[in-house]
């Protein structure tokens, strides 16, 4: 699943690892995400768009997952 969450470490000048202390995660879930190779809960989507003031469709892109 596609993300904005590098755009948006960048934008506010968040590591991967700071990021990650913020919602309660770890570094590597945190690239993981960013790269694509992992889909976040939706717990950790919901933390990870807060801490960005931002709602979860605003941060994951979720235009590729089929109706079912």
């Amino acid at each position: 699943m596609k993300t904005r969450i590098r755009e948006l470490r960048k934008a506010n000048r968040l590591s991967q690892e700071e990021l990650a202390l913020d919602v309660g995660t770890t570094r590597q879930t945190i690239t993981s995400i960013e790269v694509e190779k992992y889909t976040a809960s939706l717990v950790l989507a919901y933390k990870i768009a807060h801490r960005f003031g931002l709602s979860i469709e605003d941060v994951f892109d979720f235009s590729e997952i089929e109706d079912s």
